[in-house]
């Protein structure tokens, strides 16, 4: 293989490094292999890009980390497809075309092309699971799993569920596209423009994954940011995807993306939006934003993507946290709740209200949520409690929600967040 490192690492560092770079190129792999083998062999894909992770866990701790990591996994993925396809009956018809293929797949920094080619498999994949046929929920958690690699407990994360639905729904439309034999392309006309409302959900949740992870160090993953950004680019290129909504969602993403910078301190510590160092945040960024949000205003239509992104403008706009208009916030948040029924946005609805009639009144609209107990295993639902109670002057109230989100809670970097404010309020 390409490149051995001087040093071994240490044998703890090697699972770190390898789940982040399987975390970064898995999406590229099975995308690539995806295009080769076509989409009624996703789990073959899957299996190759999971088989070549394995073989990284099992041998970089005796050779070293290879130079170029991303290289060796791609070309470890290709030697995998290689041998499988050499034994499976299925491909005997198309082997020569399929290994033709494969042996001409080279490392991304060996063809200035490769990424844009990349790119492309990628909305082609993205557009394939977003087939009609398949439910909705299938369609964005498929996409989420096939194409960054999150783990079926970061899908239930990110749905409010739970990871063995998760599981059930993932081979439920694995098993749909094969049956159905849906077709690895970017469709044209109508067809494309009834998948485009389910494409932009899995550029929203991949975004909203990377500004708040759910799980590891860190509260915030740039790289899937930064990749939600780069599709959706790709994507309002296309002259029947530019629509109002997309400008809506790009506007959204720049807009909070512009934040990231300043969302922790030096030692990798949450901090909340009044407490960041606004002189962080990319003013070139907020400029594509309101440009795009300029754009969204064209035609009548009005989606929850306007909303927030009407929301982060409001923020990215004041000169500091006492300048931002939470009345018009309150007001988004108003129109929002009005076309959406999801407990998550009355939870950050509720947040608006406390900042504009106080925490009492913040509380107030919180009862319905605990009624229903529609987010009682959310971390968020308790540390916005918490944070109402102690500005309610109840230490003792804030203290059992802070406890509880910091039990809900899997990223290090919140949970030390949280037992900060236990502390506080424990005096």
């Amino acid at each position: 293989m390409k490149g051995e490192a001087s040093a071994v690492p240490s044998a703890g560092e090697i699972p770190r490094i390898t789940e982040k770079l399987f975390r970064h190129e898995a999406g590229k792999l099975v995308s690539m292999l995806t295009g080769i083998f076509g989409i009624t062999r996703l789990q073959l894909a899957e299996d190759v890009v999971q088989d070549a992770m394995i073989r990284a866990l099992q041998t970089w701790p005796y050779t070293g980390v290879p130079d170029n990591p991303a290289a060796w996994l791609m070309q470890t993925a290709k030697n995998r497809a290689l041998d499988v396809i050499r034994r499976e009956k299925f491909f005997h018809d198309k082997q020569p075309e399929i290994i033709t293929s494969l042996e001409q797949w080279v490392p991304e920094e060996a063809d200035p092309k490769f990424d844009d080619e990349i790119k492309d498999d990628r909305l082609r994949l993205i557009f394939a699971c977003c087939h009609p046929l398949l439910p909705q929920d299938a369609q964005t958690a498929l996409a989420l799993k096939t194409l960054c690699g999150f783990s079926p407990g970061e899908i239930a994360s990110a749905f409010l569920s739970t990871e063995a639905a998760v599981a059930k729904r993932l081979t439920r439309a694995r098993q749909k596209i094969a049956e159905l034999a849906i077709p690895f392309e970017i469709p044209a006309g109508q067809d494309l423009t009834e998948r485009l409302d389910g494409v932009m959900r899995v550029i929203y949740f991949l975004f909203n994954e990377g500004y708040s992870a759910s799980t590891g160090d860190s509260v915030v993953r740039e790289d899937l940011c930064f990749e939600a950004i780069r599709l959706a680019s790709l994507l309002v290129a296309h002259p029947v995807a530019a629509r109002p909504k997309l400008h809506a969602l790009l506007a959204l993403m720049f807009m909070n993306g512009a934040r990231l910078s300043a969302r922790e301190d030096r030692q990798g510590n949450i901090l909340r939006l009044k407490d960041q160092d606004r002189t962080l945040w990319d003013k070139s960024m907020i400029g594509h934003g309101l440009l795009h949000l300029a754009s969204a205003a064209r035609g009548g239509e009005l989606s929850e993507f306007h909303l927030q992104a009407g929301i982060a403008a409001c923020h990215c706009v004041a000169e500091s946290d006492e300048a931002t208009d939470w009345k018009r916030i309150l007001g988004y948040y108003d129109q929002w709740t009005a076309i959406s029924d999801s407990p998550v946005v009355r939870l950050n609805r509720a947040v608006a209200l406390a900042r504009v009639n106080g925490p009492e009144a913040g509380m107030g609209a919180l009862e319905t949520l605990l009624e229903k107990g529609d987010l009682d295993s959310y971390y968020l639902l308790h540390a916005v409690m918490g944070d109402l109670e102690e500005r309610l002057n109840r230490p003792k109230a804030a203290e059992i929600h802070f406890e509880k989100a910091l039990q809900l809670t899997g990223v290090k970097s919140e949970q030390v967040f949280l037992a900060k404010r236990l502390m506080n309020c424990r005096g």
